[in-house]
């Protein structure tokens, strides 16, 4: 018999459980004790066997009970928010969380009565949260306006999966521009519509979407700040030359970031430097823009390379964000790459109306710009290749100068 024959027998004899079943079963925490359990379920000599004794753990089962019963309730309770307030949701959540944690023996060590408790319960216990029980609560934070603990969740990457569009498309229209900024730092999975409807709004902020980016504002300071101290304490005794041209270099990349844009273009530094975006995915969405929401993107990268102009040394400081600096804002600074990709998608997908339209001055303005960096690129270039060969013909002089040493 062949091996395929022998896996279609094993195969076929296996009860298979209807798809609905599949779902009580959600997560298995701990999936070591079950593999140690299987054991085959003959002595047959064939090299393809049926297994026994799988079963889910006592504790696995509990908490997976745990979640649907919470999940069950608070998608009734939802159906009626009338009667179902945040107080009460959020003693539900806790309460569920703080059971969880008796499950495993997991010990909290802050008090119930401590500021953001919930928030703390979801950084420690969140990650066992079930598929059932995170679109509940997703919900249940937007529907209640629970800002702190969705934040956590989507800081944490606890946010399912299958609602992210959903998400992003609630907090618009909420017009929560903090916790928009948050989606695009840290949910990998935004689709293509989603970052097009990010990209508009903050190409248009809504003036009821200021209130919320007030934190935002009050971050980007917060680091600047920091870069200029991280660069004055380099100038200390003790530091290295290395450790203080780092840290000027990053306060220049911070000042550059941060001096002269708006708090939305602040925003849209991180929906640039997002991994989320590449060349498909950037000309999808400018190809959606409206006039006014293509005159702010050019202004936009005209601040950009008028920067780059200005201040040639900028360079991207990846390591910035990494002890002892800690300048987080670094990873979410568009490069001078990524600036001159953007206005050349822009260029592509918008050349005839750009043309026509007399009111885009701002190209026109950007002309001597663009040609100005472009010529001190080549030299640059021709500077690079001459140093590279001229390093290399001295190391060939090196190696002959060896090589008559030893004749």
């Amino acid at each position: 018999m062949s091996l395929l024959e022998l896996i279609t027998k094993a195969s076929s004899s296996i009860q298979t459980l209807p798809t609905d079943d599949e779902s009580n079963y959600p997560i298995v925490l701990n999936p070591d004790p079950i593999f140690l359990k299987l054991k085959p379920e003959s002595d047959d000599p064939n090299p393809v066997k049926k297994l026994t004794g799988w079963e889910i753990s006592q504790t696995d089962q509990e908490l997976i009970k745990l979640g649907q019963k919470f999940s069950q309730t608070l998608s009734r309770k939802l159906k009626n928010v009338k009667t179902f307030g945040k107080v009460e949701f959020l003693q539900m959540f806790t309460a569920y969380l703080e059971n969880v944690g008796i499950k495993i023996g997991v010990s909290i060590s802050f008090d119930r009565t401590e500021k953001g408790y919930p928030c703390k319960l979801v950084d420690l216990l969140g990650i066992l949260m079930s598929g059932d029980v995170k679109p509940c609560i997703q919900e249940a934070c937007v529907t209640l306006e629970v800002w702190d603990v969705l934040e956590t969740m989507i800081i944490n990457k606890f946010v399912a999966h299958s609602l992210t569009s959903n998400l992003v498309s609630n907090l618009i229209e909420k017009r929560m521009s903090d916790l928009i900024v948050l989606c695009v730092k840290h949910l990998p999975d935004l689709q293509t519509y989603d970052l097009m409807c990010v990209l508009k709004y903050f190409l248009a902020t809504p003036s009821e979407g200021y209130k919320t980016l007030v934190a935002v504002r009050e971050y980007w300071t917060s680091q600047a700040l920091l870069a200029i101290e991280k660069a004055s304490a380099a100038k200390g005794v003790g530091v290295s030359s290395k450790e203080k041209s780092f840290a000027k270099e990053a306060a220049v990349l911070v000042m550059a970031a941060h001096d002269g844009f708006s708090v939305s273009e602040l925003c849209l530094h991180c929906f640039f430097a997002s991994p989320n975006i590449d060349e498909v995915v950037l000309s999808a969405c400018v190809g959606k823009l409206n006039g006014e929401e293509m005159k702010g993107l050019i202004e936009y990268l005209g601040k950009w390379l008028r920067k780059y102009e200005r201040f040639p040394q900028i360079v991207p400081c990846p390591k910035a964000s990494l002890p002892p600096l800690g300048l987080k804002v670094c990873d979410w600074i568009p490069s001078f790459d990524c600036v001159v990709k953007c206005l050349g998608v822009v260029l592509d997908v918008h050349f005839s109306s750009l043309v026509l339209n007399s009111e885009f001055r701002e190209l026109t303005e950007l002309q001597g710009v663009a040609a100005s960096l472009a010529n001190e690129a080549r030299l640059c270039g021709s500077l690079a290749n001459l140093t590279e060969r001229l390093r290399v013909e001295h190391k060939a002089h090196d190696r002959e100068s060896l090589a008559n040493f030893a004749i």
